[in-house]
């Protein structure tokens, strides 16, 4: 058999296709190649429902648990102030003196008048008495007889008012010791010695505070407050057994807890200046830190919220509109750009309401080396 020799022409073509195809294969291969070398490594944290504890921090003001105006209950002279201004004072403890010299005069006439009404009852019983005893002899008549019962009754209830008078001088005598009607710190002395007081008047002597416990008046949005009792008639927040959120207190600017109490009720009504109500917090205050009057921040338990979603805040941004956006890892392996609704914070993570759901994969970690629609890889972060 003859060999055949190609042509110098039909080589040269049969060689430049060889070439091509090594060519077109080398290039698939590195296209692959770098399409591997660029898909990303991402940490990712996956998403699953838990109970979240709530807490929503509101501003608050100290309230004292009771306060007490000090006002005299006779007129006279002050004569003694008899407490130190900005001490503790007990129930009973007296605070000032009034001249008492009117009101020893007026119990001495009361008690002489109570003696002079005794002494005319048992006249007028003795003679009553007697006249009974005739009458049954018929040696008195009944006219006589109904004269002498008469004056023994007028007698009798004249002693009653003697003896309510000398009641009345016995008090009106212990009210010039004005005394502390509760215990609490007193504030200081508005009048001094030598005043004249009276009865009724407008002006405090002075002002006591209790304030162990004391009260604390918190505010809350009507609108916030609403959302909540709505959540939790829906179910989605649940409330403790007792139903009294706990409450911790913190001076403002500061992260020290002052103390920590109870929410007692809130108010019914709305302020129609500011659309919030009040709530208010009960807490023990033994080393009298919390002062009437004094601006706290509270911080108010306001129940469990059931199957919440967390996402971390280092996986959450905010685009220019303001709108809150993560990124996470479809099922695909590639990322996806997803806009959120919030609700608020818990520990170092959003309380997601929308755009999420169980599952997800969203990115924490590398977000500064992917775009949306990029293959990534993923390692779940601890």
């Amino acid at each position: 058999m003859r060999q055949r020799n190609l042509s110098p022409i039909a080589a040269a073509v049969l060689a430049s296709a060889l070439f091509i195809s090594g060519c077109s294969d080398s290039s698939e291969g590195a296209a692959q190649n770098q399409q591997a070398q660029q898909q990303q490594t991402v940490g990712v944290v996956t998403l699953q429902p838990q109970n979240v504890d709530l807490q929503v921090t509101l501003p608050g003001r100290a309230t004292a648990f009771r306060t007490a105006e000090v006002r005299p209950q006779v007129s006279g002279i002050l004569q003694q102030q008899l407490f130190t201004e900005g001490s503790t004072v007990t129930a009973g403890q007296s605070l000032y003196q009034i001249d008492p010299a009117t009101y020893n005069a007026d119990l001495r006439t009361a008690e002489a008048a109570v003696a002079q009404a005794e002494a005319t009852l048992a006249a007028s019983s003795a003679r009553f008495e007697r006249f009974e005893d005739l009458l049954a002899q018929k040696a008195v008549s009944q006219q006589e007889f109904d004269e002498a019962e008469a004056a023994y009754l007028q007698a009798e209830a004249a002693l009653k008012v003697a003896q309510a008078e000398l009641e009345r001088a016995e008090l009106n005598l212990e009210y010039t010791k004005v005394k502390a009607p509760i215990d609490g710190r007193i504030g200081r002395s508005l009048l001094t010695e030598g005043a004249l007081v009276s009865v009724g008047q407008a002006q405090a002597l002075t002002t006591i505070h209790q304030l162990d416990p004391i009260y604390v008046d918190i505010q809350q949005g009507s609108e916030a407050y609403l959302q909540l009792q709505q959540a939790i008639d829906a179910g989605r927040i649940t409330m403790g057994a007792d139903n009294q959120p706990k409450v911790r207190l913190f001076a403002n600017g500061s992260n020290e807890v002052l103390a920590e109490g109870t929410l007692l009720f809130n108010e019914v009504t709305v302020d129609p200046t500011t659309s919030s109500i009040t709530l208010r917090a009960q807490f023990a205050n033994p080393d009298r830190r919390i002062l009437p009057g004094m601006y706290v921040t509270a911080e108010v338990a306001s129940g469990s919220l059931q199957n919440a979603l967390l996402a971390p805040q280092t996986g959450i941004s905010r685009d220019p509109r303001g709108r809150a956006v993560a990124m996470v890892v479809n099922q695909e392996g590639k990322v996806e750009q997803r806009y959120l609704e919030l609700d608020g914070t818990s520990g170092n993570s959003w309380i997601v309401r929308s755009g999420l759901a169980a599952g997800d994969q969203i990115i924490v970690e590398g977000l500064q080396k992917i775009q949306p629609g990029a293959p990534v890889q993923t390692e779940e972060v601890k």
